[in-house]
This record gives C-alpha cells, structure tokens and sequence, in this order.
C-alpha cells in the first residue's frame, strides 16, 4: 500500500494513460489485472478523430504513435468513469487536455460529476497541434493553467510533463507554483521512422512519439532532477516494463510508476512488477517503497 497526494493506491504501479483507458470497462480490466490506480485516455473539449492511419509502429526498441488525442469530448466520457468507478476497486485518475486555461477548466469540470479520484493535465503530448507539448514547454501558461484547473476542482491534480524542453525542472517548478499536487514525468520522445522503399513517413501525422524501453534513461534522469528541484511527489513513466525498472524509476526519485507500452506484452505486467518488487523490498530489508525513493541521491 502506498499513499500519494492523498490518494491511497494497493500497489504502487498505475496504467498510464492513453493505453486501454478509452472504455470503463478497459479499466476496470486494467484494475483486474493487478493496477493500483488507472489513468483515462485524454479526454478534451470537443471531439476529435485523431490523426489519420498508420498511427502507431512497433519498433526494435518501444514505439512510435500519433495518434492525436482521438476522444469523444468530456460530455460523453463521463458515463466511462462512472462505470469506472463502480467496477474497479482502484483510483481513477482522469487525463484532460485543452488549448488553454478555460478549455482544461470546462473539462474538468464537466468530469467533476464523474467523481474521478485526480485529475491529470496533458501538457505534454508531442503529436496534437495546439495541444499537448505546445502549451507544455511555456512554463507561465502550465502554471496559469495548472492555478486554474486547481482553483475549479476538489481533487488532486497532477501535471505530466513533456521531455522535449530544455530544462524540465523548470516546467515542474511552474507545475508546483500552480498548486499541483504532483507531477508525472516523462510523456513521450518527438520522433519519426521512414519507409525506404518509398521515402514516405510511415505515420500519418509523419512523426509522432517515441515510448516503450528506448525512452527510460531519459526518463530515469527526467525524474531525478525534479525529484532535486521540487517539494511534491514525481510519479515516473517512460520504458518501465519489469519491477526492476520500477525499482530503478523510485531509486531516481518517482513515488509511483506508469507502466503503458508495457502493456503490448500482457496485461499481467501490472501483478508482475507489483510482486517482483515487494519480494526485493523484502529481500533487502526495507519497510516499503518509501524507504527507496530517492536513494539514489543519497549515496552521491
């Protein structure tokens, strides 16, 4: 059991949005795979189709996708959380996104009959014009729109942060300025793959996000400098697909881990990381997570 940002979770690993989060019932199955919490697809605004196919690609090393925020607009998502709730004896957390302030708060609170247990701010999405990253790498508009989502609701907030900045720090500086709870570092790495034969960007969108095992380095350090820099509670995601990964995310500083590509191999990765690291907890004498959070500081 841990406990973070008041949100009490069985075990420290969480769906990570935008896998298996579009329906109440793929996150119930998510929660009866062994998650302790799940996370819905980013929900916006208004409804939007997304990027044309091919969207995603499996590469050697994770993934690309683009698939461009596709949801049917809060005022028909609520009913999912709903179902979410009621059948998943775990936190849900709803992802929302919007182009500005107003926009996050209109969501946001046309969700708020949901009753979702947090809420979680997508300024981070590499591939949605005028979305995601492009409000993500200012800092004045995360911490306007992070003050506003704040002041609009009574749950937590989280701010999941974009790696494509100079300075990440600085981001979640403005997250926390803003009254955020926590922050969920990293989204995904801007990237592109090209068909050779043809010369044609494979994806519809032509580039898209890089995730799975390739981005967990960049993850890993992501972490470790917000865990430096901030006063509030880093929940890390980025390449994390065994509990040893998970082990490393929490040393670097992360309270909790996302686990989302990983999910390609088996739903069972949640229950699978879930028992590998309470079996190190107890094979190295420590109480809890808690005990390793932010050990690798300590040994500088």
């Amino acid at each position: 059991m841990v406990k973070i940002t008041g949100i009490e979770f069985r075990n420290p690993t969480i769906l990570a949005s935008g896998i298996m989060g579009t329906t109440g019932a793929s996150l119930v199955r998510m929660a009866n795979s062994g998650a302790g919490a799940v996370v819905t697809k980013s929900i916006g605004p208004e409804p939007k189709t997304g990027h044309p196919n091919p969207s995603m690609v499996k590469l050697d090393c994770g993934f690309l996708n683009a698939m461009g925020l596709p949801n049917p607009s809060y005022a028909d998502f609520n009913n999912e959380i709903k179902i979410a709730k009621e059948g998943a004896d775990v936190p849900v957390i709803a992802s929302i996104f919007g182009g500005n302030a107003e926009e996050f708060v209109r969501v946001a609170e046309g969700l708020a009959d949901a009753r979702p247990d947090a809420f979680e701010l997508n300024v981070s999405c590499p591939h949605a014009e005028g979305y995601g990253a492009t409000i993500g790498t200012d800092s004045c508009m995360v911490e306007a729109i992070t003050a506003a989502v704040c002041d609009a609701v009574d749950v937590p907030v989280w701010v999941k942060l974009t790696p494509n900045v100079t300075d990440i720090k600085a981001i979640g500086k403005a997250a926390e300025n803003g009254g955020a709870s926590a922050v969920v570092a990293i989204n995904t790495l801007r990237g592109m793959a090209i068909d050779i034969d043809s010369g044609y960007p494979i994806l519809g969108n032509r580039f898209g996000g890089l995730s799975g095992s390739a981005v967990k380095p960049v993850a890993i350090k992501c972490v470790y400098d917000l865990y430096e820099a901030l006063d509030i509670p880093v929940i890390g995601v980025g390449g994390v697909s065994s509990w040893e990964d998970a082990v490393e995310m929490i040393m670097a500083g992360a309270s909790a881990v996302q686990i989302g590509s990983a999910v390609y191999e088996g739903v069972e990765v949640f229950g699978d990381i879930a028992t590998g690291m309470e079996q190190f907890l107890q094979d190295k004498g420590y109480a809890g997570v808690e005990d390793i959070t932010g050990l690798a500081h300590e040994v500088i």
